[in-house]
């Protein structure tokens, strides 16, 4: 018999079962997509992040009091909790210590969630930026229009500002804001500057950004319970590791640790956010490997259900089959393709299902879509796979049955 036949009686004999056969694929369908889907996801996030991280620029490392990626149980975040505070006079001492030492040392504490307004028109929602004239240099920013805050700004403390495209776009909609007076929670600020529109990164805008002194914003909004984060850059990638030294030294002196102290605050780089976020990932991998392999196992174990179910109720057209002269491999055959189809179409099933959850992610937070390709190949072989294990030994049993005694079956 050709492989054609065969496909097409194979077709036949599931769509006699429609019930049967679409309950047995979606146990496939299910074990593909959550791997597929998890695959999918953790794609779309590890694409956003690599080309995302921009709020730390090549060859730059970050002190902060808490870590990037925070990992563990209360014990943990109770450790993070009770450290100090990193101080404007703790970040100004570790400047002093860096002088000549790095190519740019940026200060930055942050309000979110606060309102900027411009006579009638306010916008909510949007975060202010205590920080100094590196922010940009420090974090991939440029400047649209007019200037950037200098290192006079932060000294005197003025009350000047430069604000995101998106706060220019929704306050100053048909004018330029150059020279205007907007409240930052109801304190005036004058705008000397508007930033190159970002555009978004996870789902969130970077063009919601206000920044400011971070010596005004400390005399405007208070410094209790805030902590500053220092970025810190190398001249080049060959002094990179130099400087992290001396600047780890240069942090443990301005907080006052001493010697053989553990230190009591974090230190961050793009590296160490990739490293993070592939440990996070690879615990999930392995999560939903396990899932997949728990649904997979108990989908094989129904199509061999259901192929011996099946070989049961073709008892007596195996016998005629063999009375014609049909082949042990043809009988193999047929319940085999039978037992591959089922697999295969709840695994495409699985597949689409998981693409599209997967890369509903990617929607949810504006970032590019994805399609893993070498996951979708390797589910539809794994189907493969078990089409072929589950459905050998009811093919197998079909094809041993003597062509008399089956032809005697009622």
């Amino acid at each position: 018999m050709s492989f054609a036949e065969i496909f097409r009686m194979a077709l036949q004999s599931l769509k006699l079962n429609k019930l049967r056969s679409i309950l047995t694929m979606l146990g496939i369908a299910v074990g593909v997509f959550s791997v597929i889907g998890v695959m999918t996801a953790l794609s779309v996030i590890a694409g956003s992040i690599e080309s995302g991280l921009s709020f730390l620029g090549s060859n730059l490392f970050q002190f902060a009091k808490y870590p990037a990626i925070q990992v563990g149980g209360h014990d943990q975040e109770e450790k993070y909790a009770n450290r100090r505070n990193i101080t404007i006079f703790e970040a100004r001492e570790f400047a002093r210590l860096m002088e000549g030492e790095a190519e740019v040392i940026c200060f930055k504490v942050f309000d979110r969630g606060e309102t900027a307004s411009f006579e009638r028109t306010k916008v909510r929602g949007k975060t202010i930026v205590g920080t100094n004239e590196h922010f940009l240099l420090a974090n991939q920013y440029t400047i649209g229009y007019g200037r950037n805050l200098t290192a006079e700004d932060v000294d005197l403390g003025r009350a000047v500002t430069v604000v995101g495209a998106e706060i220019q776009k929704k306050l100053f909609p048909n004018q330029s804001p150059l020279g205007k007076t907007i409240k930052i929670n109801e304190r005036p600020y004058q705008i000397i500057g508007v930033l190159a529109e970002k555009g978004s990164t996870f789902g969130q805008s970077q063009d919601d950004m206000i920044l400011v002194p971070i010596t005004k914003f400390f005399a405007d909004f208070g410094g209790s319970n805030r902590s500053i984060n220092i970025a810190v850059q190398s001249s080049s990638q060959a002094t990179y590791n130099q400087t992290l030294d001396k600047a780890i030294g240069a942090m443990r002196v301005a907080r006052g640790l001493k010697l053989g102290a553990e230190n009591d605050f974090e230190v961050y780089s793009n590296d160490t956010l990739l490293n993070a976020f592939a440990s996070i990932a690879g615990t999930i991998r392995a999560g939903a490997f396990v899932v997949s392999a728990i649904a997979l196992l108990a989908a094989g174990i129904g199509i061999m259900n259901i192929m011996l179910v099946s070989v049961t109720e073709r008892t007596r057209e195996i016998g005629v089959r063999k009375a014609m002269g049909a082949r042990k491999q043809d009988i193999v055959r047929q319940f085999l393709v039978e037992a591959i189809v089922l697999s295969e179409v709840g695994g495409i099933a699985g597949i689409i299902a998981g693409v599209a959850g997967g890369n509903g992610m990617a929607i949810f937070f504006d970032i590019a879509m994805v399609f893993p390709w070498f996951w979708a190949v390797t589910g539809l072989v794994v189907c493969s796979v078990i089409g072929i294990g589950f459905g050998w030994y009811p093919a197998w049993k079909a094809a041993a049955l003597h062509p008399i005694e089956a032809l005697r079956y009622e």
